[in-house]
C-alpha cells in the first residue's frame, strides 16, 4: 500500500506555500458533529460480480457517506480491512479521481493507482480548508469467494468535488463581530443525510467558531456549556451561568439567525438553563433581532458612487454629480471608500510620477473638509472597518495602517497593523479591502487572492492572522477584490475567459461570472445587495447579483462609453 500527496508524507499535509494542512487524526465524536449519522441505512453495497475497476470507483462514492462510520463505503472491503481502515483519519477533495491498474494484475489480484488533484479538505466540525496538491494512493483488490473486494488502502478519505456538493450542504454558523454590531458567518458543511439538521447546527454553534475565524468573532457561551437538544419544541442550552441580559439577547440571535438562514421554520422557542433566552418572551422570530440580520445593508441602500475625472461623484439612476466640497472638486482624488452608516468618506489624493509621487490619506464627512491622515509613496485603495471610524491602506505595498478618526473633535491618528504573519509571501500588496463584519480581510499579492482574520490584541491595535490563500486556482490572475454583503469576495482577474470570479469565504467554490461582453482586465469591482458593479478595458458595467448564467453586463447609465471606478458605500 502506498499513500502519499506530493509535499510532506508523514502528516498528510499539501504543498507548504499554501500554508494549510490536512488533519491527520479526527476523534469520532467530533467527525459525528458535523456528519451526524441519519436515521436508516444508505448503503447498498457492490454489485454481484462487479469489474474490481468499478468497485473501487464506487468505493470513492460511497466513503463521502458517514452514516454508520462509513458503513455503505466498507462493505467494498474484506471483513479484516473494513475492521481496521481508519475512515476518520481525514477528508480529502480533489478535483476529479484517477483510476488506472498498475502492472502485474492476476485473475485473483490487481493493484489500481488512485490520482487526482487535491482542491481541498474537509475537517473537524465541518470545515472546509483550501488546498492545492496531488494525491496519489494505491488500492489493492483481491477475488473472494468469487467477488471482488478491497484488501488495502490508505487511511482517511477522498472524495471528489461533485460529489461533496451532492452529498453535504454548506451553511451559516452565526457569531458576534468584536463590536456586537454585526453577525459574522462561519461556514460548515453538513451532510445531507442527516435527520437532524437543526440540533447539528445548534451543536457546532456552542462549540464555538473554527480555529482561523476564532480571534476575529465573540463568544457569548461560557466554557462547559452545552446544547442540551430540541425537545417537545424546545430548543435547550444548559450551563450558561450568569450571562448577561444582553449577552443572552445577542445568543439569541445567533441561534434565531442560524437556524432561520439554514431553512428551518420559526417561531424558535428558546430557553436558556430553563428559562426564556430573551426575557418575557417565550417564542422568537427573525424580527425581534432584525438589527443582526446578517442580509441587510448597514446604510440606505447602499448608494453607489464613482471616481471619475479624480473627484468624487454620487450615482442617482442615469445622473452623477459630484458631491459637496472638496471630494467633488478635486482632480487627484486617485481612489475612495464610503462608509454608508455615517457618511464618512476616506480618499487618496496622488501628485508627481514615479520617483517623485505622492500619496495622501484623507479622511472626513462627505460634506465637510477632510483631514489629512498619513502620507507615502503610494497607498492603496482606502478601505473602512464596519462603524466607519477607522479606515486602512498600505504604504508602499508593505506596511498597513490603520488610520482612525476621533468621533468626538474629528482628530484623525493612524498605528500599523500587524502583519508579521504576511512575511514569505514575497512580493508587495497591491489591493486590500475588509469584510463588511471587518472580521476579515482580503488582499492580493502577486496576482493571488489571500484571506486573513482580523485579530484585535489590545484597544486600537489590529492583526491580520491565520493568513492563507483563498483561491489557489486564480494564481497570478488576480487584479481586483471585494467583498459582498453575504461574505463571499468578488475577485477581477486579467483572464480573457473568466474576467470575474465569485469565492465563498471558505474557498469552497469559485464560479465564474458571466464573461460574454467583457473585456479584460477587470481593475475595480464593488457590489451592492443587488448590483455588482466592474471596471473592465473600457467601461463601468453592472450585473444583478441574482442573474442566470447567460446574463450580459450593461453600462451603468449615468456613464455611458466612460471607464470609472465604482464605490458602493457599505
Amino acid at each position: 500500500m502506498n499513500a502519499k500527496l506530493l509535499g510532506t508524507l508523514a502528516s498528510l499535509s499539501l504543498l507548504a506555500s499554501a500554508c494549510t494542512t490536512i488533519p491527520s487524526n479526527s476523534a469520532p465524536q467530533a467527525l459525528r458533529t458535523f456528519a451526524p449519522a441519519a436515521t436508516g441505512s444508505d448503503a447498498s453495497g457492490p454489485e454481484m460480480g462487479q469489474d474490481p475497476d468499478l468497485l473501487v470507483r464506487d468505493f470513492f462514492k460511497e466513503s463521502i457517506k458517514p452514516t454508520g462510520r462509513h458503513q455503505a463505503a466498507r462493505q467494498y472491503l474484506t471483513p479484516e480491512t473494513a475492521k481496521s481502515w481508519d475512515s476518520q483519519a481525514g477528508m480529502l477533495v480533489l478535483d476529479r479521481i484517477d483510476v488506472n491498474a498498475l502492472p502485474g494484475a492476476t485473475d485473483n489480484k490487481i493493484s489500481y493507482s488512485v490520482r487526482g488533484p487535491v482542491i481541498g479538505s474537509i475537517g473537524i466540525g465541518g470545515v472546509y480548508q483550501p488546498e492545492h496538491g496531488q494525491y496519489e494512493a494505491t488500492i489493492d483488490v483481491e477475488k473472494r469467494d468469487g467477488q471482488w473486494r478491497i484488501v488495502s488502502l490508505p487511511p482517511g478519505i477522498a472524495v471528489e468535488h461533485t460529489e461533496l456538493r451532492n452529498n453535504y450542504q454548506p451553511y451559516a454558523l452565526y457569531f458576534m463581530d468584536p463590536t456586537d454590531r454585526d453577525l459574522v458567518v462561519d461556514r460548515r458543511w453538513v451532510y445531507n443525510g442527516n435527520a437532524s439538521l437543526n440540533t447539528a447546527l445548534l451543536s457546532l454553534l456552542v462549540e464555538g467558531p473554527q480555529q482561523v475565524l476564532k480571534p476575529g468573532v465573540k463568544s457569548y457561551v461560557p466554557p462547559g456549556a452545552t446544547f442540551s437538544g430540541f425537545d417537545s419544541g424546545v430548543y435547550s442550552f444548559s450551563g450558561f451561568g450568569d450571562l448577561s441580559a444582553e449577552g443572552r439577547y445577542r445568543f439569541a440571535a445567533q441561534v434565531v439567525w442560524t437556524l432561520a438562514k439554514a431553512g428551518v421554520p420559526g417561531p424558535y422557542k428558546i430557553e436558556i438553563d430553563n428559562t426564556p433566552a430573551i426575557e418575557n418572551s417565550e417564542y422568537l422570530t427573525i424580527e425581534q433581532v432584525a438589527e443582526y440580520n446578517p442580509g441587510a445593508s448597514p446604510g440606505a441602500g447602499s448608494p453607489l458612487y464613482a471616481l471619475a475625472g479624480g473627484k468624487l461623484l454620487a450615482v442617482d439612476g442615469d445622473r452623477a454629480v459630484p458631491v459637496p466640497g472638496t471630494w467633488g472638486t478635486a482632480s487627484d482624488i486617485a481612489s475612495a471608500d464610503v462608509e454608508a452608516g455615517t457618511e464618512l468618506a476616506a480618499m487618496v489624493k496622488t501628485t508627481g510620477e514615479e520617483d517623485a509621487k505622492r500619496s495622501s490619506l484623507m479622511v472626513g464627512k462627505i460634506d465637510e473638509e477632510p483631514r489629512p491622515g498619513i502620507d507615502a509613496r503610494t497607498l492603496s485603495a482606502p478601505t473602512f472597518e464596519n462603524g466607519g471610524n477607522a479606515v486602512w491602506t498600505v504604504l508602499d505595498g508593505r506596511k498597513v495602517a490603520r488610520v482612525a478618526r476621533s468621533t468626538t473633535s474629528g482628530e484623525v491618528s493612524h498605528t500599523e497593523v500587524d502583519t508579521s504573519e504576511l512575511e514569505g509571501l514575497g512580493g508587495l500588496i497591491s489591493v486590500l479591502r475588509l469584510s463588511p463584519t471587518g472580521a476579515r480581510c482580503a488582499f492580493i499579492v502577486g496576482g493571488r487572492v489571500y484571506l486573513a482574520t482580523v485579530e484585535r490584541p489590545s484597544v486600537g491595535h489590529r492583526k491580520l492572522a491565520n493568513v492563507r490563500e483563498i483561491a489557489p486556482a486564480l494564481a497570478g490572475t488576480a487584479l481586483t477584490v471585494d467583498w459582498k454583503i453575504d461574505g463571499s469576495m468578488l475577485v477581477g482577474t486579467s483572464t480573457p475567459e473568466t474576467p470575474v470570479w465569485q469565492v465563498q469565504s471558505d474557498g469552497s467554490a469559485l464560479t465564474p461570472l458571466p464573461a460574454g461582453n467583457v473585456s479584460a482586465p477587470v481593475v475595480a469591482i464593488s457590489a451592492s445587495s443587488s448590483t455588482i458593479y466592474i471596471t473592465d478595458s473600457r467601461a463601468l458595467l453592472q450585473l444583478p447579483i441574482n442573474t442566470s448564467g447567460l446574463a450580459f453586463w450593461r453600462e451603468v447609465p449615468a456613464f455611458q462609453g466612460q471607464r470609472v471606478a465604482p464605490i458602493v458605500a457599505k
